[in-house]
C-alpha cells in the first residue's frame, strides 16, 4: 500500500473514531441522571464535607474515583490531572476521592505536587454505591460527573473508568506511537 494510501486511511479512520467519540460522550452524558444522596467525606483536617459542598461555587462537579496511594497507576493520571487542573476549574469544580485517610492524602498529594481538592471517601459507601468498589472491597479507578439542582438535588450523570489506553492519560498515546508499542510500560512512583 502506497504512503498516500496510508495516509488517506489515517485520516478517514480519524474522522470515523472522532465521530463516535463525540456520539459515545453524547450518550454518556444522558446515560445515568439519577440522583444522588448527599455523601459525607473527610477533607484533609479531618473536617466532614458533604458532596453538595465540593460544588464550591459552580453548577457541575467532576469527581475522580482514585485508588489511592498504593496504586502507580491512579498517581499516573493523578500527576496528568494536575498540569490540566486549571483548565478544568474554569468550567466544573474538580475533586478526587480515595479510600486513604487524610492525613495519609495530604502527604503524598504533597510529595507530588497535587493542586486539586482531595477528600476521603474512607468508611463510607460512596464509591461503592457508585460503582468503584467491587464486592470484595477493591476500588476501582474512574470518575464520576454530577450536577447540583437549583432546588439543591444531586445528579450523577456519567462515569466512566481508567485503565490504560482510556481518553484520560495522554501517556498511553504517545507510547502506541513509539516503534515498539507501549511494549509492557508500566508506571512507577520516580524514574
Amino acid at each position: 500500500m502506497s504512503q498516500d494510501n496510508v495516509r488517506r486511511e489515517i485520516e478517514e479512520l480519524q474522522d470515523e473514531i472522532l465521530a463516535k467519540k463525540k456520539r459515545l460522550a453524547q450518550l454518556k452524558r444522558n446515560a445515568l441522571n439519577e440522583e444522588v444522596e448527599d455523601y459525607l467525606f473527610k477533607d484533609w483536617y479531618g473536617n466532614s464535607l458533604k458532596l453538595s459542598e465540593l460544588f464550591g461555587d459552580k453548577k457541575d462537579l467532576i469527581l475522580i474515583h482514585n485508588m489511592g496511594k498504593g496504586c502507580r497507576y491512579c498517581t499516573l493520571w493523578a500527576d496528568g490531572f494536575n498540569g490540566i487542573y486549571p483548565h478544568l476549574q474554569s468550567r466544573a469544580a474538580f475533586v478526587l476521592s480515595s479510600p486513604d485517610d487524610p492525613e495519609l492524602q495530604q502527604e503524598f498529594a504533597n510529595g507530588r505536587g497535587w493542586k486539586f481538592k482531595i477528600v476521603s471517601c474512607r468508611d463510607t459507601s460512596f464509591a461503592r454505591d457508585m460503582g468503584f468498589q467491587d464486592e470484595n472491597g477493591h476500588y476501582l479507578p474512574g470518575y464520576s460527573v454530577f450536577s447540583k439542582t437549583e432546588e439543591g438535588r444531586l445528579i450523577r450523570h456519567s462515569m466512566d473508568w481508567f485503565g490504560p489506553g482510556d481518553d484520560y492519560c495522554s501517556v498511553w498515546h504517545f507510547f502506541d506511537l513509539l516503534k515498539d508499542g507501549v511494549n509492557d510500560w508500566e508506571p512507577q512512583y520516580c524514574y
